[in-house]
């Protein structure tokens, strides 16, 4: 029995094209994650309710500023980490394709290292708490993952494992033409919507950001049990697939330390809980 599948929807990756010039759905995703990422982190400084007596660990300027150091970290650490991780034998002999970043090719986990090290370096610039910055930037990370699933979705990349599934899609670019999991969309609410909306609950409910490191931890470790988990279901990119057995893949690999060093800021976080509950009802 044939199992059922969903017809891929023809959406052109390709939004509109000048000549040479072609705007991409997926550049309009990082650019719209960024903005939109912009826009949430001044919500969150001008609420100063979500915040301790200390106040945000930042001022509007310098989260405007700090937008410019974001971008070059995730551009470069996205293509580096790319680069590094997913096809290192290929670039090493072919290095002048690495600048190619039009032809596509970047990774969460090294756009996330480099986004790291921009917080670390803009932070000790401007004398500003790393864990507080760390913790509002992290709020807004869920909106870019979101979106950048999406476009993958419509690129007919990193598509899933074959499934029998009734949503199952047969996406263009797949030389096997059979019906696999829509992974990109699984990643997109796992990371994007789930994860926000449990790093909201942090943020304005149980007001985590006077705790730094809990909502920076809970977006760590969450990224990484939700890619963790839809691995399960995402077809191995086909230059590294399995790296052992039928169900190792690099994704788990670059997710457990984050998921670790998450649980560790979360602790850190944590244990700062009582201490300043006891400061505030003391006076």
């Amino acid at each position: 029995m044939t199992p059922l599948t969903i017809p891929f929807p023809n959406i052109d990756p390709v939004l509109i094209e000048f000549g040479p010039l072609a705007i991409r759905w997926y550049s309009l995703a990082y650019i719209a994650g960024l903005l939109v990422g912009w826009w949430y982190c001044l919500r969150l400084l001008k609420n100063g309710a979500l915040w301790s007596p200390a106040g945000p660990p930042a001022t509007r300027d310098q989260v405007s500023d700090l937008l410019t150091w974001i971008i070059v970290g995730v551009i470069v650490g996205g293509r580096t980490g790319f680069v590094l991780f997913y096809n290192a034998e290929y670039y090493f002999a072919n290095p002048l394709d690495a600048v190619k970043i039009w032809e596509g090719g970047m990774s969460f986990h090294g756009g996330m290292l480099g986004v790291v090290v921009a917080l670390v370096v803009f932070s000790w610039k401007n004398s500003i708490p790393l864990l507080s910055l760390s913790d509002m930037i992290a709020a807004v990370v869920p909106i870019g993952l979101f979106l950048g699933r999406l476009a993958n979705f419509v690129n007919g990349e990193l598509y899933g494992r074959v499934a029998d599934v009734p949503w199952a899609f047969v996406f263009p670019h797949d030389p096997s033409q059979l019906p696999r999991h829509p992974s990109q969309l699984y990643e997109a609410a796992l990371e994007g919507v789930v994860l926000f909306i449990v790093l909201r609950f942090l943020t304005h409910r149980a007001k985590a950001l006077r705790y730094p490191g809990i909502v920076a931890g809970t977006m760590l470790l969450g990224y990484a049990m939700a890619r963790i988990s839809v691995e399960w279901f995402r077809e191995p990119d086909t230059q590294l697939g399995f790296l052992a057995g039928n169900w190792l893949t690099m994704g788990m690999v670059l997710s457990t330390p984050m998921g670790v060093a998450g649980a560790i800021l979360i602790v850190l976080g944590v244990s700062k809980v009582g201490p300043q509950c006891k400061d505030h009802t003391t006076g």
